[in-house]
């Protein structure tokens, strides 16, 4: 149980992790900065790294997994440009950290998950914490979910070698997509945006993610 005292002292590291880590690089969507003020990150993190909630750093979770660095989540949750009625699809549940960020900023988030126990763990908190416009599946995220689609905005957080298919099938017309492509090595973050049957690829600089693994990424 976190004292109250442990609670305030939180409060603090996360509001200096907005002003130094978010804002002094570019990040300058008030919605995004509220966002990211108002979701606790610290609760997204596994109990013996609580107190590094708030750093300059992507942080294991289960399976082999990372919750990304905050600013990496806040350029790609910017770059999506998210509005507040628009419907997005996840890929790549993970801690339900960016989940929530794109809660707090869009009507309905879909977000797939390809393992079950990682999904269960992020739908409880989710629930917690009051995120009912979160929809958690299973299954394989390159896939994506056509019965949902389109989707006004679509965000991968793992690396695949190219976009899959099924993703850029199911953007709306004037969607965006946000994906890390490369292999394990060398990977580059990139903005996609569909304008009728034409796909619009922007980069946004050199990242680093876990592969993606499905149907339309790697097998393994």
């Amino acid at each position: 149980m976190i004292e109250k005292k442990d609670i305030d002292a939180l409060a603090v590291h996360r509001e200096r992790m907005v002003r130094e880590q978010l804002i002094a690089r570019g990040i300058g969507s008030a919605r995004v900065i509220d966002a990211f003020r108002k979701v606790p990150r610290h609760l997204f993190i596994e109990d013996g790294l609580i107190y590094q909630a708030y750093s300059d750093y992507p942080l294991p979770i289960a399976d082999g997994q990372t919750i990304s660095q905050p600013y990496i989540v806040a350029l790609m949750t910017q770059s999506l440009d998210v509005r507040q009625d628009d419907t997005v699809l996840e890929i790549g549940t993970g801690s339900g950290y960016q989940t929530a960020i794109l809660a707090e900023l869009c009507s309905k988030v879909y977000s797939i998950e390809r393992r079950g126990a990682i999904a269960a763990k992020a739908r409880k908190l989710l629930d917690g914490l009051g995120y009912h416009n979160v929809m958690v599946m299973i299954g394989d995220g390159t896939q994506g979910c056509a019965e949902k689609a389109p989707y006004d905005g679509i965000i991968v957080t793992a690396a695949g070698p190219r976009v899959p298919e099924p993703l850029s099938a199911q953007m709306r017309d004037g969607g965006r997509l946000v994906m890390p492509i490369g292999d394990e090595h060398s990977q580059t973050l990139v903005r996609i945006t569909k304008q009728g049957t034409a796909l619009t690829e922007e980069s946004l600089g050199a990242c680093r993610f876990v592969k993606l693994i499905g149907e339309y990424a790697w097998s393994n």
